[in-house]
């Protein structure tokens, strides 16, 4: 069986299990599955972090799961009342994480070398990377407890998976023909162009028109979805673009072979892990 073949194969049967969890579970439930696909996701963030040994990389998986513990018994209020300061403070703090994740991938030989202070930067990375993504999710879910929320937190998910596919699309059909051969990153992922950066714009904002009419935005709100999805697009590539950056420091192709055709979890997940964070600030400054 081809490669491609098994990629398309994986992805249809993923697929109706995802969308289906995203619009039929309750939050709660919701956030305990997005916990365990995120901190296997860390998991294999840690192999990339040179963490070998399977204890420590238990310790440092149970230090993450209590902290995602203790942000949702902060997040407790009085009676059946939900107090989500906590979990936006979170999910504010991962939106400077990616901003900050930026300047480290213009000097991206920043901690390269395979000495302990390198890998404390990599593990703080990876907590600020993973954490704060699962508030946000479980923020776009909930939404206030309006209706509306698991079909914005699909059209969030939905913007990224558009921007990956059209990204490919247009840098198989069209890299290297209107920017003269200029390369994405060509240090750190070689193989993304301008070209498909465009094409993921453009498939990430169609989504985006498409996606938030249907979850209930108002045609005056339309223009803030849009932008929102602009910026939610870009941080998915730097957050896709980071996981290359990690990849490269140890010369692994994969975070790892748990999903046939795609790779590790860490590998699906590197641009949503960004983007969420970005589009609940965005969706809160919008107001939609």
């Amino acid at each position: 069986m081809s490669a491609t073949r098994t990629r398309v194969i994986a992805a249809l049967v993923m697929a109706p299990f995802a969308i289906g969890a995203i619009l039929l579970l309750p939050t709660s439930w919701l956030a305990m599955l997005a916990a365990l696909v995120f901190l296997v996701g860390l998991w294999e963030w840690f192999k990339l972090a040179e963490i070998d040994d399977t204890l420590q990389r238990t310790v440092l998986l149970t230090a993450n799961l209590l902290v995602m513990v203790a942000l949702v018994w902060a997040s407790r209020g009085s009676g059946d009342a939900t107090d989500l300061v906590p979990l936006r403070l979170m999910a504010l703090a991962g939106v400077v994480w990616w901003l900050l994740a930026l300047l480290w991938l213009r000097f991206f030989s920043f901690a390269s070398d395979h000495e302990t202070w390198a890998r404390v930067f990599k593990l703080a990375a990876g907590t600020l990377a993973v954490v704060p993504a699962w508030c946000a999710l479980g923020l776009i879910h909930y939404n206030n407890n309006e209706p509306n929320g698991p079909a914005w937190l699909f059209v969030a998910l939905a913007i990224v998976w558009a921007a990956d596919s059209g990204a490919y699309f247009a840098g198989r059909h069209f890299g290297g023909r209107w920017f003269k051969g200029r390369k994405l990153a060509p240090r750190i992922s070689p193989n993304k162009t301008l070209e498909g950066l465009l094409g993921g714009l453009a498939a990430g904002m169609l989504v985006a028109a498409i996606g938030g009419l249907i979850a209930g935005a108002g045609a005056g709100q339309l223009p803030g979805v849009l932008v929102v999805a602009v910026f939610t697009v870009l941080f998915s590539v730097v957050g896709d673009l980071f996981e290359s950056l990690l990849k490269r420091h140890v010369g692994a192709k994969d975070s790892g072979d748990l999903i046939p055709g795609h790779g590790g979890v860490l590998d699906r997940i590197d641009g949503v892990l960004a983007a969420l964070p970005i589009f609940v600030l965005g969706k809160d400054v919008f107001g939609f």
